[in-house]
């Protein structure tokens, strides 16, 4: 038997975020890359009668080509066994438990990834302070914080909009709940995903977003000089600048399926 493979001329995701000499991803590389990955997952779930499970995604599992288009790589045996076969650091929790992968357990794993890609480290690295040794556990306690932007990648960390980490952080968490049901499907990362991108290049929105926020700051203050002068300060205006808000919110992202993702 010959078997034939698509030659990835840019090697492993893995070997582009540490451990080489290769030049650093930009954010929208990775984001690309992760969304392209979270295709071919989706597709193995849903994409025949019976779903597929990777059983052992990780970044080196995921290849990429000369435009680095990402393919989920070793499949080997996903079609016809449930059995463990997952890498240290990547391997769904709930495994320990039930004694058998699921979709939820490829979800998981990719969580794993998406805090590497965020991060630019190995996902356990015994070198290093006991707290930090396990990605997943330390990315966690950032997220859960609220301050996961003291984690990225230096070498991106001026390029990653707010709103994008933010959205970017709440798909990790959900794909790294403890019981895989609380994990969502492939479908709604991929979906997630490609909102984190969206709100990445929303330049044009943002703009029209501030222009009309900046007309809503300045009505009421037209319109009610005289209470402005006798109102305590913070307190005119605040109704209706939110209003108007919300109706700016809703008109920008008026395209999208739900705004706030999956």
């Amino acid at each position: 038997m010959i078997l034939v493979y698509e030659y990835m001329e840019k090697g492993t995701l893995k070997s582009h975020l540490y451990g080489s000499n290769l030049p650093p991803l930009g954010w929208k590389q990775r984001l690309e890359i992760c969304i392209g990955s979270a295709r071919g997952l989706h597709y193995l779930h849903t994409g025949q009668a019976k779903a597929i499970i990777h059983r052992d995604v990780k970044s080196a599992n995921i290849l990429l080509d000369e435009n680095l288009l990402a393919k989920v790589a070793d499949l080997d045996q996903t079609h016809v066994s449930t059995a463990v076969k997952g890498s240290f650091g990547y391997l769904d929790p709930e495994y320990f438990r039930r004694q058998q992968l699921t979709e939820k357990s490829d979800v998981y794993s990719f969580g794993v990834v998406l805090l590497e890609v965020l991060c630019a480290r190995p996902v356990i690295d015994p070198t290093l302070p006991r707290e930090m040794v396990n990605l997943a556990e330390w990315g966690m306690k950032w997220q859960k914080r609220g301050e996961l932007e003291q984690i990225v990648d230096a070498r991106v960390a001026g390029s990653i909009k707010p709103e994008s980490l933010r959205k970017y952080g709440e798909t990790i968490e959900k794909c790294l709940a403890d019981s895989g049901v609380d994990r969502p499907s492939m479908g709604d990362v991929l979906w997630n995903l490609e909102y984190v991108l969206h709100l990445q290049e929303a330049d044009a929105d943002a703009s029209q977003l501030d222009s009309i926020n900046g007309i809503a700051e300045l009505s009421p203050r037209l319109q009610n000089m005289d209470a402005l002068e006798s109102t305590p300060a913070g307190e005119a205006g605040t109704a209706p600048l939110n209003d108007l808000t919300e109706v700016s919110m809703s008109k920008v992202f008026s395209q999208l399926i739900k705004s706030e993702g999956r």
